[in-house]
């Protein structure tokens, strides 16, 4: 049986401008390299084909989580050595440290031009000429939320790629939920610097979905027939407008955290 040959830079830009991309667009992409199979230059190779497929006026957004900058004791209240010990190992947020979002957004991290916002957990990488004015609202608490980067990204009128990923990894859905009046709530917390001393932040945020909600709001958007699918290598692809689909996934969103059980335990603090 043969080996599925390696896409190129040429296969690759073309598949996104069948999808849907054009020059101009603001992109928030979501995606995973080892759902295409090879690909030439390897993460390398998706970054420089979207690059060709949205051009110089179009403008690549990507998560770049750390979730590692997070206490390990979140439920642990007092100092003890062992508890105290382990804080101190977590490292301080760097905007040049790596994305653990996976290889695609590590490697538009490291591309020339990407600039980065400063939220220790939940930052967001940027490249082109929208990329300054996406990155540079990010509030501590609801990081995701009305000032953030996906506002900016919405109000843009971007376009949500998820490349080889289902809408679980969609952060769309927590920004969503973050305008229902009703919300699941967790606390995030980080060390920041303050007047040059180190100091634990707790910030509240939409909690964890753990595929219960999202991936049903995200098909439901789909069978609307405005969502553009495609099988790029052995990638399933999907784009769609941030815009509309923030905007549907805010009344099913509301519509399904009415039927939670009322009193059920809020979530364990954020890591």
């Amino acid at each position: 049986m043969s080996s599925q040959p390696a896409l190129s830079n040429e296969d690759l830009a073309g598949s996104w401008q069948e999808l849907g991309v054009r020059p101009g667009d603001v992109l928030m992409v979501h995606g995973s390299l080892s759902a295409f199979g090879p690909v030439h230059l390897g993460a390398q190779g998706i970054i420089s084909s979207l690059r060709t497929a949205v051009g110089r006026s179009g403008t690549l957004v990507m998560p770049a989580f750390t979730p590692r900058i997070a206490d390990p004791s979140p439920q642990t209240s007092g100092l003890c050595a062992q508890t105290q010990h382990g804080r101190d190992a977590v490292p301080d947020f760097d905007a040049t440290g790596p994305s653990q979002m996976g290889a695609i957004s590590e490697a538009l991290r490291k591309s020339a031009d990407t600039v980065r916002s400063t939220h220790p957990q939940v930052s967001v990488i940027a490249q082109g000429p929208a990329a300054a004015e996406i990155v540079a609202k990010q509030t501590l608490g609801y990081a995701v939320g009305r000032q953030s980067p996906f506002a900016a990204v919405r109000r843009l009128n971007g376009r949500i790629l998820l490349l080889g990923v289902g809408h679980n990894r969609n952060t769309f859905l927590h920004h969503a939920e973050s305008l229902c009046p009703l919300h699941r709530r967790k606390l995030r917390r980080f060390p920041m610097r303050v007047q040059g001393e180190r100091v634990w932040i707790e910030a509240p945020d939409v909690a964890d979905d753990l595929d219960t909600l999202f991936p049903r709001v995200g098909l439901e958007f789909e069978e609307l027939g405005t969502t553009t699918v495609g099988q790029i290598g052995r990638a399933h692809c999907r784009l769609l407008d941030a815009d509309s689909f923030v905007d549907f996934a805010v009344g099913r969103l509301e519509h399904y955290l009415r039927l939670l059980p009322v009193g059920a335990p809020p979530p364990s603090p954020a890591r």
